[in-house]
């Protein structure tokens, strides 16, 4: 049996491993799994001041794809995204808002060409895509049986990606910037403690543009959703800015006002 040229290695048992792998893992979700249903996230992190995206790197190959799997036949949709981000971050309670569904004919079954017709991951599947915010510093990125790297992406530097997760991503980056005129961002992104500037500069890095601060900081007051901190941020040679955090009650009553 031919496999997928991203298995092409000059190591003979390293490629029978992972078809072996794959094999088994087929007869296992056919047993476990709903068919024809997949999720995929698109999960976003903010890390000195770039905006980033968690992807892994199908072994032995040099393309990338979405942290994504299947749904248990006794499992809801959204805790089946949860347990498979915190099988890939080790984190929980993700940020999670489902944004788009791709069931276009053959955008999984075409890349498994060359496995058998009756293989689990061949056949044709819908998946509900989800976009998760997280913070970057708590995230241990961590590989599957079919991957060799799970690492941060800067958005504007995405590799090659495989099937239609390309799509996925920019679909997911396109809701957030959206949501983002009309509802805070935030909570989910940034270290417990923030000063203006930094809540700023992941806004810019989300929208890709520059914003003016004095509009900026009047916008972000109108939620009324932070806590300025007795205290400052200590070092550098300007006047040390204020520290703010997020006001968790009123944060999520804000959510509760918009429309998803």
């Amino acid at each position: 049996m031919k496999l997928p040229n991203f298995y092409a290695t000059n190591i003979t048992f390293v490629v029978m491993s992972i078809n072996e792998r794959i094999l088994a893992n087929s007869k296992t979700l056919w047993e476990t799994c709903i068919p024809h249903l997949s999720v995929d996230s698109v999960v976003f992190g903010f890390h000195d001041s770039q905006l980033n995206v968690l992807l892994l790197r199908i072994g032995g190959d040099q393309k990338w794809i979405l942290p994504g799997g299947y749904v248990q036949k006794q499992e809801n949709i959204d805790a089946a995204v949860e347990r498979v981000l915190k099988e890939r971050t080790g984190v929980d309670h993700i940020f999670l808002h489902q944004f788009a569904t791709f069931g276009e004919a053959n955008r999984s079954e075409a890349y498994f060409k060359d496995y058998p017709d009756d293989l689990w991951h061949k056949q044709r599947f819908i998946s509900t895509s989800y976009y998760a915010l997280v913070d970057h510093t708590k995230v241990v990125p961590v590989t599957d049986e079919f991957s060799d790297a799970c690492e941060w992406c800067p958005v504007d530097q995405i590799p090659e990606m495989v099937m239609d997760h390309r799509r996925i991503l920019d679909k997911g980056l396109e809701v957030l910037r959206e949501q983002l005129t009309y509802k805070p961002i935030g909570y989910n992104l940034l270290p417990d403690e923030f000063t203006l500037t930094e809540l700023q500069n992941l806004y810019e890095a989300i929208l890709g543009t520059t914003l003016n601060r004095g509009n900026f900081y009047r916008r972000i007051m109108k939620y009324d959703i932070l806590i300025k901190l007795p205290k400052t941020r200590k070092g550098g040679a300007h006047k040390a800015p204020d520290l703010y955090k997020f006001d968790p009650a009123k944060y999520g009553e804000s959510l509760k006002n918009f429309n998803w």
